[in-house]
């Protein structure tokens, strides 16, 4: 897990604006994609959907007895997301919904307020929508 000042904020919190390429939290500007943990925001070094994966989705993995749901943010587009994640994800009890990257702030800032054991992976975009 990356350290405080290395990328890294030490709680989860909501996500105030996206896009430009990053995201907006906790009063502070991030430049690039973003994991929102149970143990803290996150750089997360994926620019694109071809990078999604198991691999790069550890941190996830290392905290799944702590989540629910996880939003995967797919950026702009909409893909389908890759079976063994899904699997891999249903096996640790976790629900994964992969959605443009928009839907799944706003999805994981209305669960987070609920107090849900909720995640986000989120690829950054240039444009909110």
């Amino acid at each position: 897990m990356a350290e405080p000042g290395a990328g890294f904020y030490p709680q989860q919190v909501q996500i105030d604006a996206y896009g430009n390429g990053g995201f907006r939290f906790a009063g502070m500007s991030h430049r690039g994609s973003l994991l929102c943990l149970p143990t803290g925001m996150q750089a997360w070094p994926v620019d694109a959907v071809g990078q999604l994966t198991l691999d790069s989705l550890q941190p996830v993995l290392d905290v799944a007895e702590q989540l629910d749901v996880l939003l995967i943010g797919l950026g702009a587009d909409i893909v389908g997301l890759d079976p063994a994640i899904r699997a891999a994800l249903k096996a640790r009890g976790v629900i994964v919904e992969a959605i443009a990257t928009g839907g799944a702030v706003r999805t994981y800032n209305v669960l987070l307020a609920e107090d849900r054991a909720v995640g986000a992976a989120l690829i950054a975009v240039e444009n909110a929508r």
